[in-house]
């Protein structure tokens, strides 16, 4: 069966969200995707052997991976609060993760700096409408992004995504979504996020490769 990338889901306006759409392309609870471009909206795509196929285009490979990253201890919902800084300024303003310009339909996963820590926190209340394993890799996506420090650098782009979903929040769950940088190499930077309860439960855990277009 085809899958469809829905235009609810979009990141910039003519393409899927990066998290989301490797939650969809991945289809199990710990994967590596890697995207080749960026994801079509409303555009029938096969999956053939771990390629993600537009017609005879590559859009991404889904590989197994082990996360192998350490999560640091969890944020409180009320720190996560204080924290929560919508990016008025985004190139992605539509962006079904973290764009500020969207309705009800969207997450609205604003991650801001910690205080005290090289780290940014964001809440996120699940909505019944997003329940399911694809929307934890979507709330492990942008955070990444701004740990890296994406406000003061510029824009990046996901390159590469992989997750483990070790549970999927209920609706009308109270979650906290953190970032952590890993590292950078020129124009590539790493970042690692994890998803937790507001009790302290992790329900998942990510690390991204993400990549600032050349200018």
């Amino acid at each position: 069966m085809d899958i469809v990338i829905a235009r609810r889901f979009r990141g910039p306006v003519e393409s899927g969200n990066g998290g989301y759409c490797c939650g969809v392309f991945a289809g199990t609870a710990e994967a590596e995707v890697t995207l080749r471009l960026p994801p079509p909206l409303e555009t029938p795509l096969a999956r053939d052997d771990g390629h993600i196929l537009a017609g005879d285009t590559l859009v991404a490979e889904v590989a197994p991976a082990a996360v192998d990253v350490e999560p640091p201890p969890p944020v409180g919902w009320d720190e996560a609060v204080a924290a929560r800084r919508p990016d008025l300024t985004s190139p992605f303003p539509e962006c079904f993760v973290c764009g500020h310009a969207r309705g009800d339909d969207a997450l609205h996963v604003h991650a801001g700096p910690l205080a005290d820590r090289d780290m940014v926190a964001a809440p996120w209340q699940v909505a019944a409408d997003a329940v399911g394993p694809a929307f934890v890799w979507a709330a492990l996506d942008c955070p990444g992004a701004y740990a890296t420090g994406v406000p003061g650098r510029g824009t990046v782009v996901l390159g590469r995504l992989a997750a483990r979903v070790l549970r999927v929040p209920a609706a009308g769950e109270r979650c906290v979504v953190v970032g952590w940088p890993l590292g950078s190499d020129g124009r590539k930077h790493g970042a690692g996020t994890a998803l937790y309860t507001s009790s302290g439960e992790l329900l998942g855990l990510a690390r991204a490769l993400w990549i600032e277009p050349r200018g």
